[in-house]
């Protein structure tokens, strides 16, 4: 088949996850507006936390990248009906091992609540983080079947359905906040220990957790019917164990305790903000401030590029796969680098105008915003990183990622839990920022062995350095120019536009200065990637 232009696969891929990040930030305003910084706002958080840290274990950080390469070389060499029998197969035996740890988990909830969060076990945040876990964790269960959907599509070049299947979630979470500020669900019940929080608080809590299964349901029903469209229409059948899937599970395996070995660093970092009062929302807001850029791009870049490569390989084209690469790391380092240095010169306007309001205080912001600014500086590390591993994953090595990973795991536990002492939760997201970086200098290392996949050809060596200076020109820019329009952005009938022009503002200093500096062309960029 023939292979999508990257160009409009990553615009594709990039509008509609920056759409899903709009309406995350719309839906987290309004959860910060509602719950604030306390007991059930921690509490929700670590709830819905858990199906995601598992899902990113099952689905997205081993299942899929072991997944979407072999189903994408049985597309292209055996034809359509053997990649769907292998996809039914796959969707079969991953269901059936859902379900039981679905049971499972219920069982453990509070185990798995003081697994990620041992500050919790003196008060009334673990029994109602507890409730309200066994509520959302049925979550996992239907967002992971969506993201084996979503790999099926990838690979036949259809990425507008599964990249917007995440918007769902947001526009159920906000639909049901709204509803429940209007009084519409006030016969739900609120679950966990009366005097937690506020019995508002307790409430919205609730209403949250059944949200987040309800949008887990909507985002499957939406590939599914999808991929049915495009002719696979997967049935379940009886698993059983084919030799396609024992090597499925033999690649996956190494994938699966590298994506351990990612969550474990999440559980640090969420374990030493336990310890510290309102840390655990902090870090997660200021978490959604810098998942934006990257999943706009670094999303995107590992959604489209890890096909790409697995079917550029199955052809024997390395050089076009290297093209390719090289390409995808240009247009990373051209978008990541100006919003690592717009959340390094000036979180505090973001966050407070983002999330300043209602029950989040303006302490909040201010603890929200160092965080912010540690996780921008590890930004363009963390989306090329989504650049680097399709180069290992197209080629069925995952062994390699997962060293790599334990390395980095080593560096975020020594710095997370060494540095708290003396500089409280920020220790979580400076190690998280130093892990970054060091993994993706052990992944581009370790990519020499497939001969030059990951060298950086004469254009990116030469225009990496001239958009970095351009990043720092705008970082310097943007910081004198959020000084200058204080007053406006504390404003409140101002504020959202004066943060709007100041945005557009640093984005106009951005172009211009990696114009003057040829930094960026983007005419020739966006040809370079059609011809991709």
């Amino acid at each position: 088949m023939r292979a999508p232009r990257l160009g409009r696969a990553f615009a594709t891929v990039g509008l509609w996850t920056m759409a899903s990040r709009v309406l995350g930030f719309a839906r987290d305003v309004m959860i910060a507006a509602a719950l604030g910084s306390g007991p059930a706002a921690q509490a929700f958080v670590v709830a819905f936390s858990l199906p995601n840290l598992f899902r990113r274990f099952f689905a997205e950080g081993a299942f899929n990248m072991a997944f979407v390469p072999m189903f994408a070389k049985r597309l292209e060499g055996e034809g359509p009906e053997a990649a769907r029998a292998f996809a039914e197969d796959a969707l079969s035996a991953l269901t059936a091992i859902l379900i039981g740890f679905t049971l499972a988990a219920q069982l453990a909830m509070p185990w798995l609540v003081l697994a990620l969060a041992s500050g919790f076990a003196d008060d009334a945040r673990l029994e109602l983080t507890t409730a309200l876990g066994r509520i959302a964790f049925p979550y996992i269960l239907f967002i992971s079947l969506a993201a084996l959907f979503s790999g099926v599509l990838n690979s036949l070049g259809r990425f507008a359905a599964a990249a917007a299947a995440p918007v769902l979630l947001n526009v159920v979470l906000i639909a049901a906040l709204a509803l429940e500020s209007a009084g519409a669900l006030s016969a739900l019940p609120a679950v966990g220990p009366p005097g937690a929080d506020a019995p508002a608080r307790l409430h919205a809590g609730t209403v949250l957790a059944w949200a987040c299964l309800a949008a887990g349901l909507a985002q499957l029903a939406l590939v599914r019917a999808a991929a049915r469209r495009a002719g696979m229409a997967l049935v379940l059948r009886r698993p059983r164990l084919t030799p396609e899937l024992r090597r499925l599970a033999i690649v996956a395996l190494p994938a699966a305790l590298a994506g351990g070995v990612v969550q474990i660093n999440l559980v640090v970092g969420r374990q030493v903000a336990s310890y510290f009062d309102g840390a655990v929302a902090w870090l997660y807001y200021a978490d959604r401030l810098y998942q934006l850029p990257l999943g706009v791009v670094g999303v995107a870049i590992g959604v489209v590029l890890l096909p790409d490569l697995a079917r550029r390989l199955r052809a024997g084209d390395a050089a076009g796969g290297r093209e390719s690469a090289n390409r995808a790391a240009e247009f990373a380092l051209a978008l990541t680098l100006p919003a690592a240095a717009a959340l390094i010169a000036m979180p505090g306007p973001m966050v407070g105008v983002l999330f300043g309001r209602g029950a989040f205080a303006p302490e909040d912001v201010a603890a929200t915003a160092l965080a912010a600014a540690i996780y921008g500086a590890g930004l363009p590390a963390f989306t090329l990183q989504k650049v680097v591993q399709p180069i290992y994953f197209a080629r069925e090595d995952t062994r390699s990622p997962f060293r790599f990973a334990l390395w980095g795991m080593a560096a975020n536990a020594a710095i997370a839990i060494g540095l708290a002492p003396a500089i409280g939760y920020l220790s979580a997201a400076l190690a998280t920022t130093a892990a970054g970086w060091l993994n993706l200098l052990l992944l581009w290392r370790g990519a020499r062995a497939f001969g030059g996949a990951a060298e950086p050809d004469a254009r990116l060596r030469r225009r990496a350095p001239r958009l970095a200076a351009a990043s720092a020109l705008m970082g310097l820019g943007a910081a004198g120019m959020a000084t200058a329009a204080a007053p406006w952005l504390e404003a409140p009938g101002w504020r959202y536009a004066a943060l709007a022009g100041l945005v557009a503002a640093s984005a106009a200093l951005y172009g211009a200065a990696a114009w003057a500096l040829g930094a960026m062309r983007p005419a020739e960029l966006r040809a370079a990637l059609r011809r991709g």
